[in-house]
């Protein structure tokens, strides 16, 4: 069995989760139903800020916050709610948001990373 790199489980990521960029995100914001979830570790978020509304949910703790009908799950999500996912590259994000597709959340979204967002300049809460 040949066994899968990072640079494998990205691209099979990136290949199976749509991408958004800013103005695509915006929309989506402004006219959709949406969660928008921070995989960073909580120390990136206290020394960069985060964007407004997001919710933390580190990428190691995606899979058992958000299951399906988790008695963990600290929102609702239903059908209709599109899950924006982001982190400071677009890399976890990227594996967390094929996760989430993996587990049937059916509309997931990677918006890419929080730089991208802070320098085009979207909301961001310090």
């Amino acid at each position: 069995m040949q066994h899968k790199t990072l640079n494998d489980l990205l691209i099979e990521a990136n290949n199976e989760v749509r991408s958004l960029d800013y103005v695509e995100t915006l929309n989506k914001i402004e006219h959709d139903k949406c969660v928008i979830i921070d995989v960073r570790e909580e120390s990136e978020l206290i020394q960069h800020g985060y964007i407004k509304n997001a919710i933390n949910i580190p990428r190691g703790l995606i899979e058992f916050k958000l299951a399906p009908n988790s008695a963990n799950n600290p929102i609702i999500i239903d059908d209709n709610t599109n899950i924006l996912v982001y982190c400071a590259g677009g890399y976890r994000s990227a594996l967390a948001a094929k996760a989430l597709q993996d587990l049937g959340f059916k509309n997931v979204f990677n918006i890419g990373g929080f730089a991208d967002w802070a320098n085009s300049g979207g909301e961001i809460v310090k």
